[in-house]
């Protein structure tokens, strides 16, 4: 009788991911598991094919090659899967449910530390070298990780014999999970070293001087490699990622490579023309604002934002302009006002175009309504 096709098995197509196949065969795993349907051989047929489906379609190479030549591909009598043992897989996969998987055979490295690192707008666009503080824990020095006192050494367990795991058979149904003499170290401590209780680490404080590369942008990280966590004795340590937040700025807003800034300006100038100092990051520049300039009218000022840290794109200033209103006159200074507005409102459509189109755009609006 021919296979059925894995993919069909496990109810997923062929660009599954690893998350989607281990959630569909856990699924079916869970639904025929043998102890769950006692007597039903069909169930305890439909939970192997599954196992066996997922055994080749989680390892990579045996899925290129199923891909490639089908089930020929990957026949163990032409060199296809191995035929591990079930508890191997399975425990794998309901490791987390049942208390397995955490031998010593999974511990590679010490744990990822992260640290928020809060930067000005200026420190962030030119770079800065800061010094932080990181508690953290480390390997004991005088028993060097090991957890034993200077001069004696662990022993092999004599539970798990020094693999850190055990395995727990029931009927049909086989799990490993992490020997509960050792804990899952593969080893005893019979004299536990005094200073770190016999754990092997200390926390301690360290401090780290940390380079930021000119150009970084918020949520940027800085990845420093073996400056996390100890793992223990023998084991490489995790690593430290600097995460950086920028400040608010009182000037600017950055957005990207680009920065914008709100520039306040008299209406004089808006209405005669001149010429405008606005801030940039590398000192003032000049802006020159032609005749008649309407407010919230935005500028903008090449190559004056912020060089990208990945790139090296340099980003522009935006400024817009908005009219300031004048407050506390005088009554001289009211008066000149309104002798102002009264000569603007006698040009009509030639001084105030906006305003006389708006003019008109209402009351159509309004004859509209009458009519």
């Amino acid at each position: 009788m021919s296979k059925r096709d894995y993919y069909e098995v496990l109810g997923v197509e062929r660009g599954v991911d690893e998350s989607d196949l281990k959630k569909a065969y856990r699924r079916l795993a869970m639904k025929h598991y043998p102890d769950r349907n006692e007597g039903d051989s069909e169930a305890e047929v439909k939970f192997k094919e599954a196992k066996e489906a997922f055994e080749v379609l989680a390892d990579t190479q045996k899925r290129v090659a199923y891909d490639q030549f089908g089930h020929a591909g990957v026949d163990p009598s032409a060199g296809g899967p191995s035929g591990e043992g079930f508890g191997d897989v399975f425990g794998d996969i309901f490791g987390d449910i049942f208390g397995g998987g955490g031998g010593r055979s999974r511990q590679r490295r010490g744990s990822d530390l992260r640290y928020r690192m809060e930067l000005g707008l200026e420190e962030a666009v030119r770079g800065i070298e800061k010094k932080i503080e990181i508690p953290r824990m480390e390997n004991c020095e005088s028993c060097k990780g090991s957890g034993a006192t200077a001069g004696s050494k662990p022993k092999t367990c004599d539970t798990c014999t020094g693999r850190g795991q055990v395995r727990m058979t029931q009927g049909f149904f086989s799990v490993q999970q992490a020997c509960p003499a050792c804990r899952g170290q593969g080893t005893i401590i019979d004299d536990p070293c005094r200073p770190c209780s016999g754990q092997g680490q200390v926390r301690k404080t360290r401090t780290l001087s940390v380079k930021i590369p000119a150009g970084v942008d918020e949520g940027d990280q800085v990845r420093l490699t073996g400056e996390g966590e100890s793992g223990g004795a023998g084991v490489q340590s995790g690593d430290l990622f600097v995460q950086v937040s920028l400040k608010p700025h009182k000037l600017f807003q950055r957005e990207g490579d680009d920065l914008h800034c709100d520039v306040p300006i008299a209406f004089a100038i808006l209405a005669l023309g001149g010429e405008l100092e606005v801030p940039t990051l590398d000192g003032r520049a000049k802006l020159k604002i032609p005749a008649g300039t309407q407010s919230s009218k935005v500028f903008r000022l090449r190559s004056k934002g912020v060089t990208n840290v990945r790139h090296g794109h340099t980003g522009d200033l935006y400024c817009k302009i908005s009219a300031e209103t004048p407050v506390n006159l005088t009554k001289e200074q009211k008066d000149l006002l309104d002798q102002l507005q009264e000569s603007i409102h006698l040009g009509g459509s030639k001084h105030s175009p906006k305003e006389c189109s708006w003019a008109d755009k209402i009351k159509g609006f309004f004859d509209e309504i009458v009519s």
